[in-house]
């Protein structure tokens, strides 16, 4: 039987690995945007968990919320980046600092 600790384990495990993914690579905008959703789905994952063991739903309706504003995200994100690379020719976050007045 899964317990209340196999959720927290592996949420913090996810939220390690997308740490570690933000600090390791600060070069690539994909892989950033992807560490950030890693992290909202290990907090979710933690939301099912607490749910479960505490037997509400209101941890699962706030999972289906988190899920719609990171699809959200995720699409203006991928937009965002695509304009980038049509203007700059680079995703390469060293270079996309400079503003331009």
């Amino acid at each position: 039987m899964i317990s209340l600790a196999h959720y927290l384990v592996l949420g913090t495990a996810l939220f390690c690995i997308s740490v570690a993914g933000i600090f390791i690579n600060r070069k690539n905008v994909i892989v950033l945007l992807m560490a950030i959703e890693l992290m909202l789905l290990a907090v979710n994952v933690n939301f099912i968990g607490f749910s479960r063991f505490l037997g509400a739903i209101d941890g699962q309706v706030f999972v289906f919320f988190i899920l719609t504003v990171a699809a959200a995200e995720s699409a203006i994100g991928l937009a965002i980046l695509v304009v980038l690379f049509r203007n700059r020719s680079t995703i390469n976050v060293a270079e996309l600092d400079d503003m331009k007045g």
